[in-house]
């Protein structure tokens, strides 16, 4: 077991307080295969669970404590707790960054929260469950998640035994951190932050919980680097408002504060949330980016400019944490490294990441494009199960600037008749508008690879290896929208091509051996030398012609796959300098 607390920083630094705790750390634990927990009175919490687990790690990971890959379905989680002083009198929050995949939480023998969906946040509101006293206070966790079940959204977690081809180690309860937080009965639940760098101005919404009281208000301050740069304060009449700040930005249009992953620029928020007697009932800490992405006249703009993305493919899979980042330093490593290689993005693949991922993504000047954990079979059941856990991953990641792509779905995952299959293709053309309903701002792509409906950008995945033949498919839109890979035909019948920017969003895949891990890639590399040529070999022909864009397969190992630029353990493969070189375009052989 761990000695120091893991991952003890705050895990949502987009909406901060001050009033927290952080409960991550050993808690007590127990597998439930004959799921008899219920029946034997455990959520009552004053049954000792037999076993001890390091949460947030799922007990499939070795930093759990447990390091079980096993199928265990139901897992059950038990703890202590014991408030300070300073929360006397306030409403408890409790939070959960993920659990997977159904939730079901007690506090002193109450329900108090259920959840579905493995990869997004919810809370709870303890306060009236809290027994009488000082404690100490019983919290418990009951996870379920059907390990064999092909419909549930769980991206590249494999519903066999072991790990095989393109899929990896499966997660199972809690996996993200969780924690406390100590508010007033009227608070801020939540905002959303829209920057429109045409008008120079930042469109607040909020959203108050709680009792409304005469002469509520809200307040916002905006600094840039320590300088203030706006404020506004209004009044809170409703449990919802929405207000435009103008910035002051228009001396230098804009260049020297806009955010791009060469310039990543964020403004402050601080907002208060004042009754009409003065008194402060909230406080959070926020920030927000100026850009813009946009599809003008059929190029992929940023900031009213064309911009090339130079993506990897992310999966975000750890040695010893699997889906768990093992500290935060790991996860800033992770957005140093794609940088120092010379990528500007990276899709976060079949994955909702960690919110502190993109919070360094916002903070050091990364995109990235937001895709759903994919379900691999389809069903009404599974509609209903991807479409609300969907919209909650919009919902979190909504205001991070770096986000700049939405990807609901991913090479007919969840869809595998689309082709054919009328209601899977309206399955699809639902996520698309469904996802411009949730947020205008950003483009979407319908089924990423292949076979899509209506889609904003135009997403091939070719692993192709061969330089002639690339330069040849991608020299024009015609022959681009032509070809098959993978014997896919790239448009669904009945939505063909209609100008939009074409990127090859998954290409590469080279394998080559440089550690202890044994596993196939693609294609393959016998040295050094070679694996730089193939590299140049499929990254070349992508620079010119009618590309826009592109994403190589992929930053890192994982477990079978060694067809990654680094180690599983993050060791690069080739000097980052060649690489880099490469990846924009400087190498010479």
């Amino acid at each position: 077991m761990m000695a120091q607390q893991p991952r003890a920083e705050h895990p949502r630094p987009q909406f901060y307080r001050e009033a927290w705790i952080n409960l991550n750390g050993e808690w007590e634990f127990q597998f439930d295969d004959a799921d008899e927990g219920e029946s034997l009175g455990w959520q009552r919490g004053d049954t000792e669970l037999g076993r001890r687990i390091v949460v947030p790690f799922a007990p499939q990971s070795k930093l759990s404590g447990i390091g079980d890959a096993g199928f265990h379905d139901i897992v059950w989680y038990r703890r202590e707790l014991e408030l300070p002083e300073a929360f006397a009198g306030k409403r408890i929050l409790l939070h959960f960054g993920a659990v997977d995949y159904e939730a079901s939480v007690w506090v002193d023998g109450t329900l108090v929260a259920r959840h579905e969906g493995g990869h997004t946040p919810f809370r709870a509101d303890i306060t009236d469950a809290l027994a009488a006293g000082g404690g100490p206070h019983r919290i418990v966790v009951r996870a379920a998640d059907s390990s064999r079940d092909v419909t549930l959204p769980r991206g590249k977690q494999y519903w066999k035994e072991d790990s095989a081809s393109i899929f990896y180690t499966r997660t199972t309860g809690i996996w993200q951190t969780v924690w406390l937080e100590a508010v007033e009965a009227t608070r801020l639940d939540r905002i959303r932050l829209t920057p429109d760098i045409d008008a120079d101005r930042i469109e607040l919404r909020s959203w108050v919980k709680g009792p409304l009281p005469d002469g509520l208000t809200l307040q916002a301050v905006i600094s840039f680097e320590g300088e203030p740069v706006a404020s506004d304060s209004f009044s809170v009449r409703r449990g919802e408002e929405t207000r435009c700040i103008a910035l002051g930005d228009f001396s230098d249009h804009g260049l020297g504060r806009w955010w791009s992953p060469e310039k990543p620029q964020l403004y402050d928020l601080a907002l208060r949330l004042v009754d009409g007697d003065g008194r402060t009932l909230d406080e959070v800490q926020s920030y927000f980016g100026m850009r813009k992405i946009s599809v003008e006249s059929g190029r992929l703009c940023l900031n009213n400019r064309p911009y090339f993305m130079r993506l990897v493919l992310d999966q975000g899979y750890f040695p010893d944490g699997n889906l768990t980042p093992p500290s935060d330093e790991a996860i800033r490593r992770d957005v140093e490294l794609t940088k120092e290689m010379g990528f500007n993005g990276a899709r976060k693949h079949q994955k909702l990441e960690d919110p502190r991922y993109l919070y360094w993504c916002d903070r050091l000047g990364l995109l990235v494009w937001g895709e759903a954990a994919n379900a691999y079979a389809y069903s009404e059941e599974y509609v209903g199960r991807f479409t609300r856990e969907w919209q909650e991953s919009v919902e979190r990641d909504y205001n991070h600037p770096c986000v700049v792509a939405w990807v609901p779905l991913n090479e007919s995952w969840g869809v595998p008749n689309i082709a054919v299959d009328k209601r899977q293709q309206q399955h699809a053309l639902a996520m698309y508008h469904l996802t411009k309903s949730l947020d205008a701002t950003r483009p979407v792509v319908s089924n990423d690879g292949w076979e899509m409906v209506r889609t904003d950008l135009f997403n091939i995945h070719d692993y192709e290896w061969r330089r002639d033949v690339l330069q040849q498919r991608y020299a024009t839109a015609e022959s681009a929208v032509a070809a098959s890979p993978a014997g896919r035909v790239l448009a669904v019948e009945g939505f063909p091509y209609e100008g939009q920017p074409i990127l090859v969003t998954e290409f590469g895949g080279i394998a080559y051996k440089k550690s202890d891990w044994e596993g196939w890639g693609y294609s393959g590399a016998s040295s050094d030398e070679d694996f730089a040529k193939r590299l140049d070999d499929v990254i070349s022909p992508l620079a010119g012609g009618v590309v826009q864009g592109w994403c190589y397969t992929q930053l890192t190992d994982v477990e079978q796959e060694i067809n990654g630029l680094l180690t599983y353990d993050r060791q690069p493969k080739l000097p980052l300098e060649t690489i880099r070189a490469i990846v924009e375009g400087r190498y010479k052989g």
